[in-house]
């Protein structure tokens, strides 16, 4: 486990230090060192553009002389769920993204455009709009569970102390409010499920346009689900369910979250990986 390593949002300085930290890491639980691995393959977000692959490529060769593989994180989480099979992943972390593959080989995506237009139903979306909600529920008179969370959080005692301090931050901190709305949750605050329900929605939205996309009638492309969002939140992974559900009757949806490691992993034991991503 280590920092953020999505070299647009926080730099390659800090990319380096988080990749570099993971791999020793990695390397001291296995006993090995870093000179000893053969092949590496790596699942990053950005990694389709070539520049990005690049860097993260001359990041590892610091560290070791296997031969690297840079793939979009989804191709790993894909190939963890199903192999070389068709299906659909729905990726919901501080990002999110849903991306599929059919029984030809045929991919589709539908989000992960980046926290400021897109990422819909992410942490970071989960965050933002959080905000939002507080500020709502202030506007028109209601009380949410939220707003005490969130200030005990940010160690805050105003509204106006909020407003600010939400208008200044870099786009990492966001995230870091799911837990709180997941307790908001758990004591039952409207505020707060309903955040979680509409994150489960719009991530079962994204994931019904690459199930159209794939196939268009039934037998549909089964589905599975991975990141925090959905391993945090049951009531996130059973509105996402319910809503295929409803849109595609008998789809096969995992219940089962999967590793996105294992894929990497399984890339990573083929010989001449090419990149789908």
């Amino acid at each position: 486990m280590s920092g953020g390593s999505n070299v647009i949002p926080v730099g390659e300085a800090n990319a380096r230090e988080a990749l570099h930290a993971a791999i020793r890491q990695a390397c001291a639980t296995a006993n090995v060192a870093p000179d000893q691995i053969a092949r590496v393959c790596v699942g990053a977000a950005g990694a389709a553009r070539p520049d990005i692959a690049a860097k993260i490529r001359s990041i590892l060769a610091e560290l070791t002389p296997a031969a690297v593989e840079v793939v979009g994180d989804m191709v790993i989480a894909l190939v963890a769920a199903f192999g070389s099979s068709p299906g659909v992943i729905a990726i919901a972390g501080t990002g999110s993204i849903v991306w599929g593959r059919d029984v030809t080989g045929r991919t589709a995506r539908a989000g992960g455009w980046g926290f400021a237009i897109s990422d819909e139903g992410s942490g970071h979306w989960i965050g933002r709009r959080a905000i939002s909600a507080i500020l709502q529920a202030h506007d028109e008179g209601q009380q949410t569970e939220l707003t005490a969370m969130v200030f005990h959080l940010w160690n805050l005692t105003t509204l106006d102390a909020l407003v600010q301090k939400a208008n200044s931050l870099p786009p990492s901190e966001f995230p870091r409010l799911f837990p709180a709305v997941l307790r908001a949750a758990e004591q039952s605050d409207p505020t707060a499920r309903k955040l979680l329900a509409d994150a489960a929605n719009h991530l079962a939205n994204l994931t019904a346009m690459v199930i159209r996309r794939l196939a268009a009638e039934a037998p549909y492309v089964p589905v599975a689900m991975t990141g925090s969002v959905f391993r945090k939140s049951a009531d996130v992974r059973r509105v996402f369910y319910n809503a295929l559900q409803a849109s595609f009757p008998g789809i096969e949806v995992r219940a089962n979250l999967a590793d996105p490691v294992e894929g990497a992993l399984a890339l990573a034991r083929k010989a001449g990986v090419t990149n789908p991503g």
